[in-house]
């Protein structure tokens, strides 16, 4: 069958010495076309996003040839390599292209690189670029780079590339009908069923879902209408065995609906398709915060995405799609995907790096400088090696492989790293989650690592749980009471159904409704492990209950407390500045009679003396510990000026013999007060720092008569008035006429 892209196939081929961009839209035939066309001028590698899309291609391609696969098309897959001594055409992975070049540099053999379906900017597409970049730049001339796209915008590739030459493709657009669905409480899985009812009759249904477990619940919903209607529903996803996407891909002897996720989208064409439902969601890539671990998220795709879905149902024929969203959110959805260059964690992208000895690279888009400073961070914490870099795992769990291997467990080893990456769930506890029965997707995993890591398990548990720890040991936890965790970086977690005191919280997810993260993953530790990572630390700590300074010296472990002691701390500059400050933020009124320390204060104001009680407390602190020792260390009489009694006295004699106190209060003159009668034989006012004190003269019953500040006036003028009205009052009490000479 001739596609679109036959045409341009002379063209491309006699581009033999340049760089090629090629923008063809789907349907085109450029996966299947272009790779076989240019195994005349040397072995090909291709290069494709998805390991379903790798190996339907060279199916495709092995079938036009009429050869067996792994003959001279092959495909290699993270868990899976069909190809022979003779294979010259290979479909890739883009991580596997990683991973080729650490053991061969040099690409020996092949003539040109393909990169396929480009405009999806994966983490190792735009490694894979440039690197392939570097290389044909210093030893390899002669290597050629076609990168291919049906929604890229080809002009920045084509500069990268020193301006190649940009082959474009038109594809007769067969009609093309959209339609949107209002916004539904319906679950996704009824949404589906209705719109598929509505395109019964048009031919095989693609369905769009993003993942495993909505296909399912979709399958189950879609039964009844499958019985009634005589149709065949498949799954196709990543996950599933070859036979099984062979059975979604396949003609039938019946309409399908094929239930899949994005692997469709960059695919070879699917025969019979002539209606697509787009649930307009995703899992994307993206990075665990917690762990850096890659993970999926259920995402809204873009506006480039949704065009892609949609062109599925029109590659053959004229043909219906139904978005399971409005119009006004398409809309709404941004143009394109932002490149998980710019997006995601790049430790795994470092460590090739390191491991090719490689420090600087011409980025298509350059990653952020903090996200590279983070992962090389990480990297040295984590002691990563280069040997690391050939394991097909994130860096933590390549660490974790390793060193599992290195104290005697690499089977044990191989199934946590299995099982974490492929994301396994079920039991919080992680060593009965590698007990469990695993997905066949971490049993592929696990046999895949354990054919690069051999060996037999002779430790037991003890030692790897030592290995999680060696790739988390920034993930140390405590546990204090009722579930709540202390997590060594710093701040808390929730773990309810802790029961463990030291622990890896291997995974958290933040939850609102818990206010605080959630471990959803954990697995026990001892604290003697950490031992030799600790260090002592020993400072000066108040104790708020004891109101005093504690000496406490701790083991720690980044921020984590693993064991503490604490005493009353002797008395020292450090201990001094640490009670001052505690003192000071409880007040003076603490420590000092508010009443007494005024009076003193404006005592030795009147006296022309400053006094500071600040000062006098911090002072008393050199030597104290707690806020007990400063309130009996009697700071009144330490802050008392020596000579303030002579200068501003805080008492007087009285002609009757009876010292009474003096007043002293801020901004007024000092006063004193008593009976009259005590005043009797007083000549003059008694006087302080020059001036006249203020006499306040009292009846029997202690209640003001006269305030004055010349007693002797007071006896000559006032006094005889004062006298009558007394006597009245108080017959019983002697009132002479003269009081300087008392009856």
């Amino acid at each position: 069958m001739r596609l679109p892209i036959d045409d341009l196939l002379p063209r491309i081929v006699a581009e033999a010495a340049s760089n090629i961009v090629i923008e063809a839209a789907p349907g085109a035939g450029k996966t299947t076309r272009v790779p076989p066309a240019l195994l005349s001028k040397g072995d090909v590698l291709v290069l494709e996003p998805r390991r379903l899309a790798a190996r339907m291609a060279a199916k495709r391609v092995a079938q036009e040839m009429g050869e067996k696969l792994g003959e001279t098309v092959g495909f290699q897959v993270r868990f899976e390599d069909v190809s022979g001594p003779k294979t010259r055409l290979k479909f890739l992975t883009e991580g596997v292209l990683t991973r080729r070049l650490l053991s061969d540099p040099q690409l020996k053999g092949i003539s040109t690189v393909i990169l396929d379906e480009f405009h999806e900017r994966h983490l190792e597409s735009d490694l894979a670029l440039a690197l392939l970049r570097r290389l044909q730049k210093t030893t390899r001339p002669d290597l050629r780079i076609i990168v291919m796209s049906a929604t890229l915008d080809a002009a920045p590739i084509a500069r990268y590339l020193d301006n190649c030459p940009v082959f474009t493709q038109e594809v007769r657009q067969h009609p093309l009908t959209i339609e949107y669905t209002p916004t539904s409480a319906q679950p996704l899985e009824a949404q589906v069923a209705n719109a598929v009812e509505k395109l019964l009759g048009v031919g095989d249904i693609l369905v769009f879902l993003p993942g495993a477990a909505e296909i399912r619940r979709a399958s189950r919903a879609l039964e009844p209408l499958a019985r009634r209607a005589n149709l065949l529903v498949v799954p196709l996803h990543g996950d599933l065995s070859p036979a099984e996407q062979d059975l979604a891909v396949s003609p039938a002897d019946r309409p399908k609906i094929i239930l899949s996720t994005n692997v469709a989208e960059s695919s070879v064409t699917i025969e019979g398709v002539r209606a697509v439902v787009d649930s307009g969601l995703a899992r994307i890539a993206s990075d665990s915060p917690w762990t850096g671990l890659p993970s999926v998220e259920v995402k809204r795709i873009s506006q480039a995405s949704s065009k892609q879905r949609a062109g599925r149902a029109g590659r053959l024929g004229p043909g219906r799609a139904i978005r399971l969203f409005t119009e006004q959110e398409f809309h709404h959805r941004p143009a394109t995907d932002t490149p998980e260059i710019l997006r995601r964690e790049l430790s795994q992208l470092v460590l090739h790096l390191r491991a090719m000895n490689t420090h600087r690279l011409e980025w298509l888009d350059p990653p952020p400088q903090a996200a590279w400073d983070a992962a090389s961070t990480l990297l040295d914490k984590l002691a990563i090696t280069t040997e690391m870099a050939s394991l097909p795992l994130a860096p933590r769990l390549a660490k974790l492989v390793i060193e599992a291997k290195h104290r005697g467990v690499p089977e044990k080893g191989c199934a946590v790293a299995a099982v974490l990456s492929a994301g396994e769930r079920g039991s919080s506890d992680l060593l009965a989650l590698i007990d469990a029965n695993w997905t066949p997707q971490t049993q592929r995993v696990y046999d895949q690592l354990r054919r690069q890591i051999g060996g037999r398990d002779r430790a037991g548990d003890a030692e790897l749980l030592q290995s999680v720890m060696a790739a988390f040991p920034d993930r140390i936890a405590r546990h204090r009471r009722d579930g709540e965790l202390l997590l060594s970086g710093g701040g808390s977690a929730k773990f309810p159904s802790c029961r463990w005191e030291f622990l890896v919280a291997v995974d958290i997810e933040e939850r609102r409704e818990h206010g605080v993260p959630l471990v959803r993953l954990a697995a026990p530790i001892e604290p003697e492990w950490l031992l030799d990572r600790t260090t002592e630390r020993n400072r000066f700590e108040w104790n708020r209950s004891a109101e005093r300074v504690e000496h406490v010296s701790a083991l720690v472990y980044d921020q984590l407390v693993i064991e503490e002691t604490r005493a009353p701390a002797a008395p020292c500059e450090e201990a001094g500045e640490l009670l001052a400050q505690k003192a000071l933020e409880a007040g003076l009124g603490k420590f000092f009679d508010p009443d007494a320390l005024d009076q003193l204060t404006s005592r030795a104001a009147l006296a022309g003396i400053t006094i500071d009680a600040e000062q006098a407390l911090r002072d008393a602190c050199a030597t104290s510990i707690s806020f007990a020792e400063l309130r009996d260390a009697n700071l009144l009489e330490v802050l008392r000026p020596p000579r303030l009694d002579q200068a501003a006295p805080g008492q007087i004699k009285l002609p009757c013999g009876r010292q009474v106190k003096v007043h002293y209060e801020p901004g007024k003159p000092p006063w004193i007060e008593s009976r009259l009668q005590d005043f009797f034989g007083m000549q003059e006012t008694p006087k302080i720092n020059g001036a006249p004190v203020v006499v306040h003269l009292l009846a029997p019953n202690h209640r003001p008569v006269q305030l004055t500040t010349d007693i002797k006036g007071f006896w000559e003028r006032l006094y005889p008035q004062v006298r009558k009205e007394l006597m009245r009052r108080y017959p019983r009490h002697k009132w002479p006429e003269n009081p300087n000479k008392p009856e």
